[in-house]
C-alpha cells in the first residue's frame, strides 16, 4: 500500500505540472506567481524522472498503420526548412566526451542501425506513426567516449532549434539518431540530414537538422522549455 500510495502522489504531480506546462502563462515575467510554476514544472520534471523505466518500450506499429503523409512540425513554414550540405556535413561532438571528432553522415552510417515504427505525439493535440532508422543514441555515445553518469546530452540544429533529455533517456533502446524516414534519407521536411527519435517523449523533444551533440551536467534547456515548457515530458 505504502508503494501505491507513493506513485499516486507522483502521478497527481504529473497532472499538476501538466496543468503548469498548458496553463498559458508567461513564465518569463518576473512575477511571484511565475516563480512558483517555474518551480512546480522544475518538480514536474524531478517526478517523471523518477517514473521512467529505462526498460519500459514505447508501443510500436504495423507498416499499414503509418500515417501517409506524415505531417510537417516545426515553428515555421515548410519552405523555410534549412538546407544543409550532405557531402560537407560534419556532426559536432562536445562537452563530456573523450573523442571530440566531428562525424560524417558515411561515418555515421558505419555504425549500427535500427528501425522503428512508433508514434509521434505533438503538444499541439496531434498524432503521427512513422518509421524510423538510425544509430542507437546509447551506442554512439558510447563509441565517442561519452560521460555515462552525467545528467544531460544536448542538441543544437540547424534551424536555430536546440533542445535536451536526460542521461536515462539517451540511454533507452528506443532513442536513435535517425537518418532515415522509411526506406529513404530523411527528406528536408523531417529533419535532413540527422533528427532525434525518443518516442518516449513528446514530439518537441525530437530535435531536427541536428549540428551537434554534447553531454552536460549543467543544464541546457531548450527552445520551448526556456519559454515555459516542461522540460521532462516523458509519456
Amino acid at each position: 500500500m505504502e508503494n501505491i500510495s507513493r506513485r499516486l502522489f507522483f502521478r497527481q504531480g504529473l497532472s499538476l505540472g501538466a496543468v503548469t506546462m498548458l496553463s498559458g502563462c508567461n513564465l518569463q515575467d518576473d512575477t511571484a506567481i511565475d516563480k512558483v510554476l517555474w518551480v512546480m514544472s522544475r518538480w514536474n520534471d524531478r517526478v517523471q524522472a523518477l517514473l521512467f523505466d529505462g526498460n519500459r518500450l514505447a508501443p510500436t506499429y504495423r507498416p499499414e498503420d503509418i500515417t501517409d503523409p506524415f505531417p510537417f512540425n516545426a515553428f515555421y513554414p515548410e519552405d523555410s526548412a534549412p538546407e544543409v550540405d550532405l557531402l560537407d556535413y560534419r556532426l559536432q561532438v562536445s562537452g563530456l566526451v573523450d573523442n571530440k571528432a566531428s562525424w560524417s553522415l558515411d561515418d555515421l552510417r558505419r555504425m549500427p542501425q535500427v528501425s522503428q515504427i512508433t508514434q509521434h505525439i505533438c503538444i499541439e493535440g496531434w498524432s503521427a506513426i512513422g518509421e524510423w532508422r538510425g544509430v542507437p543514441l546509447s551506442v554512439f555515445l558510447q563509441h565517442v567516449g561519452a560521460d555515462m553518469t552525467a545528467k544531460y546530452v544536448g542538441f543544437k540544429c540547424a534551424d536555430r532549434y536546440y533542445s535536451s533529455i536526460d542521461m536515462p533517456t539517451a540511454l533507452h533502446p528506443q532513442t536513435i539518431l535517425a537518418l532515415d524516414f522509411g526506406k529513404d534519407p530523411l527528406p528536408l521536411k523531417y529533419g535532413s540530414p540527422m533528427k532525434l527519435r525518443v518516442p518516449t517523449k513528446l514530439g518537441f523533444k525530437n530535435p531536427k537538422h541536428i549540428l551537434e551533440v554534447f553531454v552536460a551536467n549543467d543544464y541546457p534547456g531548450g527552445y520551448w522549455e526556456d519559454q515555459g515548457y516542461n522540460w521532462f515530458s516523458g509519456l
